[in-house]
């Protein structure tokens, strides 16, 4: 058997599906181009392909049983010939387990190690029918440092993923990220810069910053507030960049600084995700997250001062461990009260490994989906409400899709994949940005047209 890492073979043809969030979407482009980078071929069908990689996730349960699904579905349908890899947040978390649970499985691939997928794939491919089909693992941390992998993005048409950290060192009692991707590490000013730049060389319009958390950007370095910097060094280097975007801010870490990098550059998009997670102090002391509501009202105030017409999205946990009926409500009067134009509510599921796993009083999961429910429908009134308040105003619209006499895109307000669209009449290019007069308004979209 030749040593991993071999490459005397010849291109092999690979089938790549990510699932799960846009950091895994960074790691599987990131894959890909390392796959191509050695002479592989990506194609679309996994009938043709000789190597089946599937980037799986483990955050939650629906994300688990996604994964399973997708990898039980092609170790169905694998030929002699092909070899099946898990890589990924199910493969790191599961190890040995998810080969139980998906016989046919090749090797499992952890989050920290998906720089060594050209190896694995030319090892496994190379040396098929001479040896048995022993289960390879690569997981935990790489045994060297990695030399520099590429750029740690995801493009999609004029908009791009653009992850400045990865991992997590909050200690969120329900979170299972940190054991599945490890404490928090932020790549350098240079290299984040660098990716910019190139993105914007190629017609990327609309550059989003991804990690776990992007306000602990450079904390791990000793930095305490390190973000407002690489987005000022982004700008300064990209002149020609239309949108930058901002994902999951830890409350907490918004400084005035921050806010003002905001104020400064109009190309920062008026745009916040906060995961706040709940509302009432006893719930958010016990899931180990900052429980100062007081100071979250200021800080959303201090931010719609500062940025008139900031769109503001949010996640909530219902039934978490030991959640009155009182405790609820008051997270139903905190959404009412802060009227947020954007909100996902997600049902409290134990995750292994957690603090909140061995909580006593857990929530019967009929209350859990009733709660749910019931604040999904507080929030429709709220985010319709708001949407209304945008007809008659014009909008500039980054266009994803056109046909049929029809084009759809985002505003401003609208991060891709998880909140609203802009739908308006005409075939505009995908890519452009155009101002659209907003005529009509449901739950989560818009409908006008363009402004000539």
């Amino acid at each position: 058997m030749q040593p991993l890492g071999w490459t005397g073979i010849k291109s092999v043809k690979f089938y790549l599906e990510s699932l799960g969030c846009p950091k895994n979407l960074v790691d599987a482009q990131g894959m890909a181009r390392l796959l191509k980078r050695l002479g592989h071929l990506s194609v679309d069908d996994p009938r043709q392909a000789q190597a089946l990689i599937v980037n799986t996730c483990g955050f939650i349960e629906d994300a688990r049983e996604e994964s399973l699904g997708e990898l039980r579905k092609l170790a169905h349908k694998k030929r002699a010939d092909q070899v099946l890899i898990a890589a990924g947040c199910l493969s790191q978390r599961w190890g040995r387990e998810l080969a139980d649970c998906v016989p046919g499985l090749d090797a499992l691939l952890g989050t920290r190690r998906w720089s060594e997928i050209g190896p694995l794939v030319e090892d496994l491919w190379g040396t098929r029918g001479r040896r048995p089909r022993d289960l390879m693992m690569l997981l935990g941390d790489p045994p060297l440092a990695a030399d520099d992998d590429g750029p740690c993005v995801a493009r999609q048409g004029a908009m791009a993923y653009l992850e400045i950290a990865d991992g997590c060192s909050a200690p969120c009692a329900f979170c299972a990220i940190p054991l599945i991707k490890g404490p928090a590490i932020s790549r350098p000013v240079g290299s984040v810069v660098e990716d910019a730049v190139e993105l914007v060389r190629e017609g990327v319009k609309e550059i989003i910053l991804i990690a776990q958390d992007t306000t602990a950007y450079g904390r791990d370095r000793g930095e305490r507030d390190a973000l407002p910097g690489v987005i000022q060094a982004i700008l300064k280097a990209t002149p020609d960049l239309r949108w930058l975007r901002l994902m999951y801010a830890y409350p907490g870490r918004i400084s005035p600084r921050l806010i003002q990098v905001m104020v400064d550059d109009v190309r920062v998009c008026r745009y916040l995700d906060l995961p706040l997670q709940h509302a009432h102090p006893h719930v958010l002391r016990r899931m180990k997250r900052p429980s100062d509501v007081d100071r979250t009202r200021r800080l959303i105030a201090d931010l719609r001062a500062a940025l008139p017409g900031i769109a503001l999205r949010t996640s909530f946990i219902v039934g978490y461990p030991g959640e009155t009926e009182a405790e609820f409500e008051a997270l139903v009067d905190f959404v009412t009260e802060i009227r947020f134009d954007r909100v996902g509510v997600f049902l409290y599921s134990p995750e292994a490994g957690t603090a909140a796993a061995t909580l006593a009083n857990p929530v019967p999961e009929e209350i859990k989906a009733e709660r749910q429910d019931r604040l999904m429908a507080r929030q429709q009134q709220i985010s319709l409400e708001i949407n209304q308040a945008q007809v008659g105003c014009t909008l500039d619209v980054i266009v994803e899709g056109q046909g049929d006499g029809l084009s759809v895109g985002r505003s401003y307000r609208d991060a891709p994949e998880i909140d609203g669209l802009v739908l308006f009449p005409g075939d505009v290019p995908i890519g452009e940005i155009v101002p659209v007069r907003i005529k009509e308004a449901m739950e989560y979209d818009l409908i006008g047209e363009v402004r000539t």
